[in-house]
């Protein structure tokens, strides 16, 4: 591993450990030539995923944005940065076990969906309303209905 600091190719690891639930290993490293420390990362090598937009244009997977819609609809919500980094990891595990090299920002949107419902009765109701482009007043309505229809049938069974 070449040095970030001074580009010697002479650096050793002093330290390894497991992250992202073993997913990935982060390495402490350090330059013989230079004596200064940094950190590197292996990950396991995924097939490159292509995703097709709504207009037929077709970009590489990219996790921050998935993250960032659900950041966006969680913000001010009680829901913490773990619980958001499981719900993506859990949505890109059910991505790449398709094993297909390419996913529909459509699918992506319902699963992600599916997610923040379980996180949140408010962030799905924000996540909905850009997700799904509502028109107007109305279709925004029916959806909210459908949130609260939900939580009446799930606070009924806990009571059980």
């Amino acid at each position: 591993m070449k040095c970030p600091y001074c580009s010697t190719e002479d650096t050793r690891v002093i330290d390894s450990r497991p992250v992202e639930e073993n997913n990935s290993i982060r390495r402490r490293r350090i330059c013989d030539k230079c004596g200064r420390r940094f950190t590197t990362y292996e990950k396991v090598e995924t097939i490159p995923l292509i995703v097709i937009k709504k207009d037929n244009n077709r970009e590489p997977y990219d996790r921050s944005k998935v993250e960032g819609g659900i950041l966006r609809a969680c913000h001010k919500r009680p829901v913490s940065v773990n619980q958001i980094k499981k719900a993506v990891d859990e949505i890109e595990a059910v991505i790449y076990d398709r094993e297909e090299k390419e996913v529909s920002s459509q699918e992506i949107g319902e699963l992600v969906m599916e997610k923040v419902h379980a996180l949140d009765p408010v962030a799905y109701v924000r996540f909905a309303s850009v997700y799904r482009e509502f028109k107007d007043v109305e279709t925004f309505m029916d959806e909210l209905k459908k949130v609260l229809k939900n939580d009446k049938k799930n606070t009924s069974r806990r009571g059980r």
